[in-house]
């Protein structure tokens, strides 16, 4: 049984907390938070022991932490673990600075402990079966990847401020999902935006709606396509054009009735956000950190992959700024 200590209490803190106590595998035995009593409150609901973060990185009869804390907090928190011989699920982004998160990372290498990054969409049952599909063959080579990412509304533009931008925050998942489908960095980032939805993101200095176009070596292309708004929910779509045949994932909705009349056709409308659409994805997620702790397995989802799909943000934030492809070699330098 692996023991358990989560770091941090807020949202998503409390959406692994019950997979972590539900896991066959492992038992949650303390949790800590910048908030103490959003911390006891958590810990009560699962038999779990409120304590500070320090006392649970030191605590060698812990086996394992989930960093569930702020970003800015993500790579100090993997070193000091690491350092205690734990092993560590943590949240993305690694962190905001490239140069922070690839030190963190050599850090992490040369303490030996296994580092996982929470790139949850891996692990969602349709991408995981296209994954699948895709790795079979099923559809010859992959030429043109295509993935949608729209949320169904902006987020308070005081997080905006403090996010690292949307190629940061948001599309790092569509960076990741890319890394993940081809198997391979791109070559080249190409990317636009503009702040369409809400004028204070843009006075902000960011932007909510934005494309990036991935170029490969081998000629392969990727379109990723984001907005921070969505009038009809969370739209979550990717599809991959093969030399012999299409793979599509569609959106998963509120429920699976369609009316058909002769006035048209009504099905419902997708699921409202990530945390209701990528429910099972967070438990399978979770599951998989657990299998390969025990079988001593590569991660799914390594801490150079957050390294990676850190490159490709500011490689597109700086395209944005140029007007100019950028090349990944580049800004892995």
């Amino acid at each position: 049984m692996i023991t358990v200590g989560l770091l941090g209490a807020g949202r998503i803190g409390q959406v692994h907390a019950p997979n972590i106590a539900g896991h066959a595998g492992s038992t949650l035995v303390a949790v800590s938070d910048f908030v103490p009593e959003a911390a006891a409150t958590l810990a009560a609901k699962f038999g779990a022991e409120a304590r500070s973060t320090q006392e649970i990185i030191a605590d060698p009869a812990i086996d394992a932490v989930l960093i569930a804390t702020s970003t800015d907090t993500h790579a100090d928190l993997i070193e000091a673990a690491t350092a205690a011989g734990k092993a560590v699920l943590c949240e993305k982004p690694v962190d905001l600075s490239l140069e922070r998160a690839s030190a963190c990372a050599t850090v992490a290498a040369q303490n030996g402990q296994p580092v996982m990054v929470a790139f949850n969409r891996r692990f969602d049952p349709n991408f995981a079966a296209m994954k699948a599909a895709l790795d079979a063959g099923q559809i010859g080579a992959a030429e043109l990847l295509s993935i949608t990412s729209f949320d169904p509304a902006p987020p308070p533009v005081a997080y905006v401020k403090v996010s690292g931008g949307l190629f940061r925050d948001m599309m790092i998942h569509d960076f990741d999902m890319a890394n993940f489908m081809l198997g391979a960095l791109p070559e080249t980032v190409h990317a636009v935006g503009s702040s369409l939805v809400d004028a204070a993101i843009g006075e902000a200095g960011d932007v909510d709606t934005a494309a990036a176009t991935l170029s490969y070596e081998d000629g392969r292309i990727a379109v990723i396509k984001n907005s921070r708004r969505a009038a009809y929910g969370y739209d979550q779509r990717v599809e991959v054009l093969g030399s012999e045949g299409l793979l599509q994932t569609q959106n998963v909705a509120e429920n699976m009735v369609v009316k058909s009349t002769g006035a048209g056709v009504i099905a419902a409308k997708p699921t409202y956000f990530f945390l209701e659409r990528y429910a099972a994805a967070y438990v399978a997620e979770w599951d998989s950190f657990v299998t390969a702790l025990k079988a001593k397995t590569p991660m799914p989802a390594t801490l150079e992959d957050g390294v990676a799909s850190l490159a490709m943000a500011e490689a597109a934030t700086r395209s944005m700024q140029t007007g100019q492809p950028v090349r990944l070699a580049e800004i892995l330098a």
